[in-house]
């Protein structure tokens, strides 16, 4: 099922919206205008929410009503705009260039953050008529976000304040050895990729669906192989992962993305620093007039972040995060999820996700609203 066809199932208002980026990809934007019970026509404060790497608007609406975190912002008065970045499943389309082409995936996440971010953004504020939207971003999401502000400082003045889950920007200390054992070939992966004509990373189709239907269904015997291949990537808390829930969310993610975004991520754990990509030292000469990708300039940063993190994230780890608080002048603090357990996914999906993070994270947001 659809996110916003779910939305709707579940009594909400949702809106499905298109805007094109400067380098002509067609982006596709969901709304939640109110709450189910609030429908009132009343001027309210807007949220933009973006997903992390391989997903979609649909991991903020998965998880129903009072666990989803779009319909807990609706129903505390926020009208709740959903991202989709280029590449994935509600995205898939260009002005000239189809699909099918290489053309259309040469693209990392640096791109979502100079060129998607921007574009969905200056639509929001032109549909709501705000001056300054609050921004939710989960994992590349909070990536794209750093990657905006300290190239394209002028979308500072655009938001009000930043929550970050999980951020990710330095990852040279990520703990997941399925990441750690793949990232040092990243760069032998694209070239071997592009040989065979891959140039998406996982798209969304009728083999997750299957594999969400069959393969991981609560009664399914192989439900283990499921939920063991997310904790290897992501970090391990059986407790607060709804099992029942797992065929939806593996029905819909991974979603699709560029190759690239994999190994832009592999190239920053190589080199413990937050880059440009790294298109290789001749090709780097000419775009960047240096030999190496230049760091990007989180000096720039002046919006209001407060970073959010988990004592078992395998992925966007305290060390990590320490040094964006050191490279960012703007972050306000970094707020720990007081649960020892915590991990990557449970940002979205963990049963307890509003009691442990999304309450207190609320509060902050008040305090702009």
């Amino acid at each position: 099922m659809l996110p916003f066809s779910l939305v709707r199932k579940y009594g909400y208002a949702c809106e499905i919206h298109r805007t094109y980026t400067e380098d002509k990809y067609v982006l596709e934007l969901h709304r939640i205008p109110y709450g189910k019970q609030n429908c009132s026509q009343e001027i309210r404060p807007v949220v933009f929410l973006q997903h992390g790497l391989l997903s979609s608007s649909a991991e903020w609406v998965l998880m129903g009503p009072g666990k989803g975190l779009a319909y807990i912002l609706a129903d505390a008065g926020y009208d709740v705009w959903m991202g989709n970045a280029r590449g994935n499943t509600y995205s898939r389309k260009h002005v000239s260039i189809n699909p099918s082409s290489s053309a259309f995936w040469k693209f990392s996440w640096h791109e979502i953050g100079y060129y998607d971010l921007p574009a969905m953004i200056d639509y929001v504020l032109n549909e709501t008529s705000v001056s300054k939207i609050q921004y939710v971003g989960f994992s590349q999401g909070t990536t794209a976000f750093f990657v905006m502000t300290s190239t394209r400082p002028e979308y500072n003045n655009k938001i009000k304040a930043m929550q970050a889950l999980a951020p990710v920007a330095f990852v040279g200390n990520i703990i997941s050895p399925l990441v750690r054992a793949l990232a040092p070939f990243t760069n032998s992966l694209e070239r071997i990729l592009r040989l065979l004509g891959q140039n998406e990373f996982l798209a969304n189709g009728k083999i997750n669906e299957l594999a969400g239907k069959r393969f991981c269904l609560e009664e399914a015997v192989t439900q283990s192989l499921c939920t063991n291949l997310l904790f290897l990537l992501c970090g391990y808390n059986e407790a607060q992962l709804n099992k029942t829930m797992l065929p939806v969310v593996l029905g819909h993610t991974p979603a699709g993305a560029s190759t690239r975004q994999m190994i832009h991520f592999g190239q920053l754990y190589k080199s413990k620093q937050f880059t440009n990509f790294d298109h290789g030292w001749i090709s780097n000469k000419r775009i960047y007039g240096t030999f190496t990708p230049p760091a990007y300039n989180l000096s720039a940063i002046t919006a209001p972040i407060y970073l959010h993190y988990g004592d078992n994230d395998w992925l966007s780890s305290s060390n990590d995060i320490d040094k964006l608080l050191l490279g960012i002048d703007s972050v306000v603090g970094k707020y720990r999820v007081p649960l020892n357990k915590f991990n990557h996914l449970d940002f979205i999906f963990a049963i307890d996700a509003d009691k442990l993070l999304y309450r207190r994270m609320m509060k902050i947001m008040s305090r702009f609203a």
